[in-house]
């Protein structure tokens, strides 16, 4: 019997509509079906292995048998991450890349966007008083695009904010997409790298003057490691590549608030808890609601894990929802607990919200810390700075959506300012 003989194959002809169906479940419900770690299923035309849990990401996160080239669709490219983005990279060149990222993501720089997300909440408040009536989601995007451009050195006129916040989110939702949605993200993609190329040629130029160590300087005059500026549009398309998780981060927030509403209990210890209380919530939050479903990487060399050949070439998934829902990784999966982050993440395999392994070295987020700060800054403007009320809406969200969202977007009502 051959090796891969010994692993379930499902039996469809094709599963790509069974992923658009089945969303964040899609691997969960054929490993729970055949009772195994992993399984080999025909995507696109193409055979995928898919795969779930710690030493599963242990494996996938191991440079020598994987690579992110290739791995990642065009039409993925063409939205989300941009065409051979630092996403795409391996070896050297990608760890280059990537320490730039780091570079611009060290604690100082969390803190300072954290000032600037606790000042930008604070003056939203006259507003959305007056409005009587807010959708948070909303808000939040737009908010956290201000504070992005604002960190990273991008002049955004005040009449722009709202649509640039828009097109940044385009792009994540047209992940999971097909039809309208995809081609919203691909649209939005086309203007934002336009007006980001701008930018670029202009700082370059000498017409607008960008800051030592801010993310547009750092972008506009990267060398790669052969001594070469990065070409206008691949300075253009990394600088998205911060601008826009910042963004994204819309998500959590919005995800947070309703952990707010469906676990009072967690919410009277944030009132009188302290920093590592909101620490604790915040990764709770990311381990708990549905934000990435999975993440992709092509075979580097053949070889064999758990009875299973894989060969070079081959695209191989990993379940990033379903390891942080293992039950063999984490007590209750089920239950919403923010304690559990009482000693820290724990292993950087099994804590796999915006990937896994070193992100100095591999392909894990460099931006988790800054999602971190930007969750607790904004639960400290819902806990301390208002009031509100919480109207009858649709809060329930759809794990065959990617990505996903309480479906009201989570209306706000009758705000006041705390004293």
């Amino acid at each position: 019997m051959a090796i891969n003989d010994q692993i379930p194959h499902d039996k469809s002809l094709d599963n790509s509509l069974a992923l658009l169906r089945e969303g964040y479940l899609f691997i969960q419900n054929r490993l729970r079906r055949y009772g195994t770690d992993l399984f080999e299923a025909r995507l696109l035309g193409q055979k995928v292995i898919c795969m779930s849990g710690e030493e599963a990401a242990r494996v996938f996160y191991d440079p020598e048998r994987f690579q992110r080239h290739g791995a990642a669709p065009k039409r993925i490219q063409k939205s989300l991450f941009g065409v051979n983005a630092v996403q795409s990279m391996d070896g050297e060149a990608h760890i280059h890349r990537k320490l730039l990222f780091m570079s611009l993501m060290t604690p100082p720089h969390q803190e300072r966007l954290a000032r600037l997300a606790s000042a930008q909440w604070q003056a939203s408040i006259g507003k959305w008083e007056a409005a009587g009536q807010v959708v948070l989601f909303d808000e939040a995007k737009e908010i956290l695009c201000r504070i992005a451009c604002q960190w990273a050195g991008v002049p955004l006129q005040e009449e722009e904010a709202k649509q640039r916040a828009e097109d940044f989110y385009a792009m994540v939702d047209a992940f999971g997409a097909i039809g309208p949605r995809h081609w919203k993200g691909r649209r939005a993609r086309t203007k934002t790298e336009e007006w980001i190329r701008e930018i670029i040629d202009n700082v370059r130029s000498g017409r607008l003057k960008a800051e030592e160590g801010s993310a547009l300087n750092a972008m506009a005059f990267h060398q790669e490691l052969d001594g070469r500026q990065l070409d206008t549009q691949m300075a253009a398309v990394e600088l998205i590549n911060v601008l826009r998780p910042i963004v994204a981060i819309a998500t959590f927030i919005t995800f947070s608030a309703l952990a707010l509403i469906e676990h009072p209990e967690s919410r009277l210890q944030l009132k009188s808890g302290d920093d590592g209380d909101f620490e604790r919530f915040a990764q709770e939050v990311r381990r708990f609601y549905p934000f990435a479903p999975f993440v992709g990487a092509r075979v580097r060399q053949d070889f064999i894990w758990n009875r299973c050949a894989f060969e070079k070439g081959t695209l191989v998934m990993l379940d990033l929802y379903g390891t942080n829902h293992d039950p063999r990784i984490w007590d209750k999966p089920e239950q919403f607990r923010p304690d559990r982050f009482q000693n820290g993440i724990g292993s950087l395999f099994a804590f796999i919200p915006q990937g896994g392994g070193d992100p100095a070295k591999g392909h894990r987020c460099p931006g988790e810390g800054i999602t971190v700060e930007m969750m607790k800054a904004a639960l400290e403007f819902l806990i301390h700075k208002i009031d509100f009320d919480v109207p009858d809406q649709d809060l329930s969200y759809r794990l065959s959506k990617m990505p996903t969202l309480p479906e009201s977007g989570f209306v706000m009502s009758n705000i006041r300012r705390r004293n």
